[in-house]
């Protein structure tokens, strides 16, 4: 089971390098376009590379995300698939589970969120890879008996927790209230017909860190598994979205300061806090 798991750790990699290999430097010598989208509104295509057929705003999203998986997320995969290899302890498997969790993420929002390109083949491998994975990581964590030095779940972690669980309803649910009150499509559906980051992050995210925080209290491992992978998901997507801010930027595209406030300050303020948890988190699970 834990030489499965780490057989398709190792994929992942590779289909990581593919996917955002190509997202970043694959040139098709394109050019931007307008065009009219489902609703009769007037929507400027990117027109270059692998994301030519997706928005201008949507593919400086996805470019900056692929910088992320490339130059960041994917190094350290690869530190903590050598790190579990050789030491086979619940911080090596929790952070490398953590690490898969986060290309779950990665790979269902382009394989579901993307127009339709060459690489929906490599999408769909990586979300295979990544959900049994995460399955696989999960199991073998539940075999440990995870203990904390220090007590963890503490007023403040319980604050955070359900701060992260109503931001993420904060950030994304007026923009559908709206929608429905006016009897119009999001703001930003552009040429898609949902947007999968509302899905996830209210769908799934939300509810688990609720879940999380129930196991917390119970004082059990699948509340230490969760946190991990919860803490872990908060620091990268936090950074993540600052990455996709600035290739915005780069591009010509500004964002509202309401927008720039509800939707980037949130998860940044979120990552910061998360990361002091997170490494408080690891640094006290005893190994033993």
């Amino acid at each position: 089971m834990n030489k499965v798991f780490h057989i398709l750790s190792i994929f992942i990699v590779f289909l990581v390098i593919i996917s955002s290999g190509f997202g970043l430097f694959y040139k098709s010598d394109g050019q931007p376009y307008d065009f009219q989208n489902q609703y009769g509104d007037t929507v400027k295509i990117y027109g270059d590379g692998i994301y030519r057929n997706d928005s201008y705003f949507m593919a400086h999203i996805f470019r900056g995300t692929d910088f992320m998986a490339l130059f960041i997320v994917l190094p350290l995969m690869i530190f903590a698939l050598i790190m579990d290899t050789k030491k086979n302890t619940i911080k090596s498997k929790l952070f490398l589970t953590a690490i898969i969790a986060y290309f779950l993420y990665y790979s269902i929002s382009y394989s579901m969120g993307v127009i339709y390109n060459v690489l929906h083949l490599v999408y769909l491998a990586l979300f295979s890879c990544t959900l049994y994975a995460s399955l696989l990581g999960y199991g073998l964590l539940k075999t440990f008996s995870i203990r904390i030095s220090i007590k963890i779940y503490t007023n403040g972690l319980k604050i955070f927790l359900v701060f992260c669980g109503l931001s993420l309803f904060v950030a994304w649910l007026p923009d559908i209230i709206v929608s429905l009150v006016n009897k119009k499509p999001l703001e930003l559906i552009e040429i898609y017909t949902t947007q999968i980051t509302y899905v996830l992050d209210m769908a799934i995210i939300s509810p688990l860190i609720f879940i999380c925080l129930y196991n917390l209290s119970k004082n059990n491992n699948i509340g230490y598994i969760l946190l991990g992978i919860i803490l872990n998901m908060l620091s990268l997507v936090g950074i993540m979205v600052i990455l996709q801010t600035v290739f915005q930027n780069r591009a010509g595209i500004e964002l509202p300061v309401e927008a720039t406030i509800t939707k980037v300050g949130i998860f940044v303020i979120l990552a910061i806090l998360a990361i002091y948890y997170e490494i408080k988190l690891f640094k006290n699970i005893k190994d033993k």
